[in-house]
């Protein structure tokens, strides 16, 4: 990629199933403010909830034929994200095999909660995906000791078992995208800003949604994390595990 700033934005989709939520992120999708292709990070359903697969599965067809499509675990439950225990790892691999003998073809992933360990990067790595877990700068809710990774920009991650895994780190949240213009700060050459889609049926988040993507593509050139991810394959650095691994 050239030197130009680019930037990227994704929406973590976790009430796919809530027909007035679902309807608010359907339209944002189409209507693309900015010239954003939102890329729809969507939880599967979670078998122990009782959750409408067919019904799942045809929202998530049509988030795929409007935007990139990822993966996005929340490991405890529907409403509870990180990991209260288990095996984490198999948990992003049985969703991604469910995903897969369904048709669809999730190329980027997201730990719920920012959630990552070296069994969800080696999980994520072998699916394929372009993670984008890590983050530009610490979560603030996370206690003290939670796992996290930190990344400011895209680079290939060397996990312990020797496989490579390409990181594309979230940068921004709304919140953070905000202050930043406000204040004028410097912004990273490639901006990755995220979104909840619960945030599109509280009507002030829903405007700033809209009122800040049209800034941001005055000030970066607007791409997708598919073409991103295509786009920095082959020139970012490589960093060992240890190296982005927070605690």
């Amino acid at each position: 990629m050239s030197r130009e700033r680019y930037a990227v934005v994704s929406c973590h989709v976790e009430r796919p199933l809530e027909d007035s939520v679902w309807a608010r992120f359907s339209t944002l999708q189409d209507r693309r403010p900015g010239g954003f292709a939102v890329a729809a990070l969507l939880r599967p359903p979670d078998p122990g909830a009782g959750e409408d697969e067919a019904a799942w599965l045809e929202r998530a067809r049509d988030a795929a034929g409007r935007g990139p499509l990822g993966h996005h675990t929340h490991w405890t439950a529907p409403s509870h994200a990180r990991p209260t225990g288990g095996p984490t790892g198999d948990r992003v691999r049985a969703e991604g095999a469910w995903l897969r003998e369904r048709g669809l073809a999730p190329t980027l992933f997201c730990g719920g909660g920012w959630y990552t360990d070296t069994e969800v990067a080696e999980a994520s790595a072998e699916l394929g995906y372009a993670d984008c877990t890590l983050r530009a700068s610490r979560p603030p809710y996370l206690a003290s000791g939670d796992p996290w990774a930190f990344l400011p920009a895209p680079a290939r991650i060397r996990l312990p078992s020797g496989a490579r895994l390409l990181a594309i780190p979230t940068t921004h949240s709304l919140g953070e995208l905000a202050r930043a213009l406000v204040r004028r700060r410097a912004l990273p050459g490639i901006v990755h800003v995220y979104f909840h889609d619960t945030d599109l049926v509280d009507r002030r988040r829903r405007a700033l949604v809209g009122a800040l993507l049209p800034v941001l593509a005055r000030m970066a050139a607007p791409s997708d994390l598919d073409a991103l991810r295509v786009a920095v394959a082959g020139e970012v650095p490589e960093l060992g595990w240890d190296d982005v691994a927070r605690f």
